[in-house]
């Protein structure tokens, strides 16, 4: 499992066009679930999103966690993550999970973000969306269950 995550100072997801979702300072995440994952990988990334220091403390040093800004996660369901670009022009999706199984995973997610206190926002599983950020810093990192 794969997560992109920014740290932003406000984020938006819309859905044809119409608000669907949005939060203040805190993390969007770009989740891509791949073939072989389990609920172990969901659980340890939403851990790891919800305590990673990478926001600024007083001292202007990245010593707080999202958890500690009583910030919001927007999660995004991402599937292009898990993408394989190495050979020709054509990413090759072949390593994605496939939707009904990416779903349940994603779901696991997102409520273990909720059971641990945070503000979780979402688009839409599967739909076309446009996500409306700003980057603050610009801090991203991307996380792998696996590495």
């Amino acid at each position: 499992m794969k997560a992109l995550i920014q740290r932003v100072t406000k984020a938006g997801v819309l859905i044809e066009g119409a608000p669907a979702g949005s939060i203040g300072h805190g993390l969007v995440v770009l989740l891509g679930v791949e073939k072989g994952d389990t609920e172990n990988d969901a659980s340890f990334l939403a851990r790891k999103c919800t305590n990673m220091r990478i926001f600024e403390d007083t001292d202007g040093k990245m010593n707080l966690s999202v958890k500690d800004i009583r910030g919001g996660m927007l999660v995004v369901s991402q599937f292009t993550l898990c993408s394989d670009c190495r050979k020709g022009n054509r990413p090759s999706f072949d390593h994605a999970e496939l939707p009904e199984r990416a779903r349940v995973l994603y779901d696991l997610f997102v409520r273990a973000l909720s059971d641990a206190g945070i503000q979780a926002v979402t688009g839409q599983f599967g739909a076309y969306m446009q996500i409306e950020l700003v980057n603050d810093g610009p801090v991203t990192f991307i996380l792998d269950s696996r590495k």
